[in-house]
This record gives C-alpha cells, sequence and structure tokens, in this order.
C-alpha cells in the first residue's frame, strides 16, 4: 500500500505520521501494493478529524471520524475502515456464488457528495467533483454507494447505457432514476 499523510491546517507531526502508517498498515492485507491510501488529518475546534480514503483499482472506500484526541480518531477511523473490507468481500462473495462466479466488472466510479451547510442567505455551489464513469449494474452502484457511505450513487447503468441514480429510501429500499 501506498500511505500518503497531510495535515490540513495542521502539521503533520512525525509520530502521528507513524501512528497512522501502523495503524492503517494493518490494512495492508487486504490490498495490493498499489493501493493508494490518502490520509487527511485536520483540526477545528477541539475537534480532531481524519479522513481516509483508499483508492482499490477504481473503488473508494473512505472512512471519517471526528474525536478529542487524533490518535483515537485514526484508531476509529481504520476499525470503520475494516468493516467496510469485510462487508464488501462479504457481498462480492455472495454475489459471485449467485451469479456462477460471473466476472465482476474491473473498475468502478464513485462519487462523493459533501453536504456543508453554509450560514449564508444564498446557497451556492461549493464544490463541483468530477469522475470518470464506469458502466456497472445496479447491484454494484448499490454496493459502491453503500460502501461510501452515502444517500445516492451517480453511476454509468451497464444494462441500458445511461446515466442513472440510485438513492435510498426512508424505508430502507433503494430507488432508481433513469433517464427516458
Amino acid at each position: 500500500m501506498k500511505i500518503n499523510v497531510r495535515g490540513k491546517n495542521i502539521d503533520a507531526t512525525p509520530s502521528l505520521v507513524e501512528y497512522a502508517h501502523k495503524k492503517i498498515g494493518k490494512l495492508d492485507k487486504h490490498f495490493d501494493e498499489n493501493t493508494d491510501v490518502q490520509v487527511v488529518m485536520s483540526i477545528i475546534r477541539d475537534e480532531h478529524i481524519v479522513e481516509v480514503t483508499v483508492n482499490l483499482n477504481g473503488l473508494i472506500l473512505r472512512g471519517e471520524e471526528t474525536t478529542g484526541d487524533m490518535y483515537a480518531s485514526i484508531d476509529q477511523v481504520v476499525d470503520k475502515l475494516e468493516r467496510q473490507v469485510k462487508k464488501y468481500k462479504t457481498r462480492m462473495n455472495k454475489s459471485m456464488r449467485q451469479k456462477g462466479l460471473r466476472q465482476m466488472s474491473e473498475e468502478h466510479a464513485a462519487l462523493e457528495a459533501e453536504a456543508r451547510e453554509e450560514e449564508e442567505e444564498t446557497p451556492r455551489v461549493v464544490r463541483t467533483k468530477r469522475f470518470p464513469l464506469k458502466p456497472m449494474n445496479v447491484e454494484e452502484a448499490i454496493l459502491q454507494m453503500d460502501l461510501l457511505g452515502h444517500n445516492f450513487f451517480v453511476f454509468a447503468n451497464a444494462e441500458t447505457e445511461a446515466i442513472s441514480v440510485i438513492y435510498k429510501r426512508k424505508d430502507g429500499n433503494y430507488g432508481l432514476i433513469e433517464p427516458e
């Protein structure tokens, strides 16, 4: 794994960087050496925030934790990522068995939607994200959305060859938006 640790509004001390490498290095058994891991540490007021993004051949695993201590935030975000990896592997194994070991697509696309409340009178676009759309089926899009922990996911539907949106409904089910 290639782990890149940086501080945002703080200097990432050598001891913090070493601790992050040690803890995140425990996930190494799940990934190959070409896996990119981005760790961003920041402090806002008295909150110590650690954001970790793992780019796994186009599949994105992301975790964010906020505590009063940077070391505790690192511990909690690693635990969260371990749960995501186990969930992903369980679903992949189940999917492979159900589909007769059908080959899953090589790459997945992900959209991170960050909603930040601004105390301004008129809402404005504060962030634009661009990402490559890789064809995937609805089941793969749901898996990617759940792994990211988001409420919706934009993807290129492999079955219809159109841009689609999958979203989580309040009743726990999913909705699919497709163009006509």
